[in-house]
């Protein structure tokens, strides 16, 4: 059986966390939202014969912003499997820098994620945001990398901040949020792909398209394997946004048997980057 380790997921406790992104009035207006809005712990990640879990990634997902330490304290009071975190920051903040020594006190925080989406030039342009950045490469913490990469103009600023902090490691999240293969996608997945020290992560193609196909998702993941390279990619789920779609089995049986892989592309796309790249504790 295939292992697998998930580098892209999100629990949810509603009975401690805040979760506003969740109601109905809030962004992003999915109609289907409601569909998710309960709470997932990690013996909801099923992959039945399909697979076995052996470790993954949790992604901050809104539990408190104000206070995201408690949510990695709930992560790591619940979960048994090997995992790290990657934990909300605001790194527009002037206090972001004591935020980010409490957080990097916990064992599972390996990076932190501050969503840019529609804000990412004007965000990537701030002189606070840049300085934090600059906190995380010294700390060795990871940046999570949230934008479309359609948005040009930000991601000549995320290349050339990149330039600026060689050492940073930054993951690309969602592919970039692609529809379908454009020119300015593929033209900024090349640029990116020049700074090794930029990945990416493969996922997220049920907020673009509920009914998604391997025949649609195939040729993104594949022209992303050419210009990163085979170790830089990492298949992952977006767990349980990813349920809108298809079950946490189903996914993974499309990325491991129905894209058909050869194994050692298999190995790399859904286990061993992941583990190398957030150097997760698997046994």
């Amino acid at each position: 059986m295939s292992k697998v380790v998930d580098p892209h997921i999100h629990l949810f406790n509603l009975d401690a966390g805040n979760y506003d992104w969740l109601n109905p009035e809030q962004a992003p207006e999915w109609p289907d939202k409601d569909k998710i809005r309960r709470s997932y712990l990690e013996q909801d990640l099923l992959l039945g014969e399909v697979a076995e879990l052996a470790g993954f990634v949790h992604i901050e997902a809104g539990f408190d912003n104000a206070n995201p330490e408690r949510e990695i304290a709930w992560l790591e009071d619940h979960c048994t499997k090997p995992f790290r975190s990657i934990a909300y920051a605001d790194l527009t903040s002037s206090e972001a820098e004591s935020q980010l020594q409490r957080l990097a006190e916990h064992p599972s925080v390996v990076g932190v994620r501050f969503i840019l989406d529609e804000q990412a030039e004007a965000v990537l342009a701030n002189p606070q945001f840049k300085e934090n950045l600059a906190k995380l490469e010294s700390m060795g913490l990871i940046f999570e990398a949230q934008l479309p990469l359609a948005d040009t103009n930000a991601v000549n600023l995320l290349s050339d901040l990149m330039t600026t902090l060689p050492d940073l490691k930054v993951v690309v999240n969602h592919t970039g949020s692609p529809v379908f293969l454009t020119e300015e996608w593929m033209n900024s997945i090349t640029q990116l792909a020049h700074h090794p020290e930029c990945y990416i992560k493969c996922s997220g193609w049920e907020m673009f398209k509920r009914d998604w196909e391997v025949s649609a998702v195939k040729p993104l993941i594949s022209f992303a394997i050419r210009q990163f390279g085979l170790t830089r990619v990492m298949l992952a789920s977006n767990f349980p946004v990813s349920e809108l779609s298809l079950s946490y089995a189903d996914f993974w049986k499309r990325n491991l048997k129905e894209m058909k892989w050869k194994g050692f592309e298999k190995d790399m796309l859904c286990y061993d980057n992941a583990v190398r790249i957030y150097q997760i504790p698997v046994v």
